[in-house]
């Protein structure tokens, strides 16, 4: 099982990015995928999940109405758009899978919003 992110960057205060989870090494269609963060002396929070076939998605509360997450099974990548950024949404993105009853971890990609 394999993770990728990408996507990461330095964007303004009220910029816009997209992240992007590429999955290897199981049958991506069968499970969901979440995104989580972690800022610098902070725990992990989740940010984002969705189901195995897209129709289902929660957020955290602080990013409902401006993060979006999707997911494209015929190219087995998971999507988290992010509008309205703020300086506290800046930290490690990281993807997230649960396959098998382990739990796999992508690398993460940084994401830092300043002005």
């Amino acid at each position: 099982v394999q993770l990728v992110e990408s996507g990461g960057g330095l964007v303004q205060p009220g910029g816009s990015l997209r992240l992007s989870c590429a999955a290897s090494g199981f049958t991506f269609s069968l499970y969901d995928i979440s995104w989580y963060r972690q800022a610098p002396g902070k725990e992990r929070e989740l940010v984002a999940g969705i189901n195995r076939g897209g129709g289902r998605t929660n957020y955290t509360n602080s990013v409902k109405g401006r993060f979006t997450i999707s997911r494209d099974n015929a190219k087995n990548t998971v999507y988290l758009q992010m509008n309205s950024l703020k300086p506290e949404d800046t930290a490690m993105y990281y993807c997230y899978a649960r396959v098998s009853w382990s739990d796999y971890w992508g690398q993460g990609t940084q994401v830092t919003v300043s002005s």
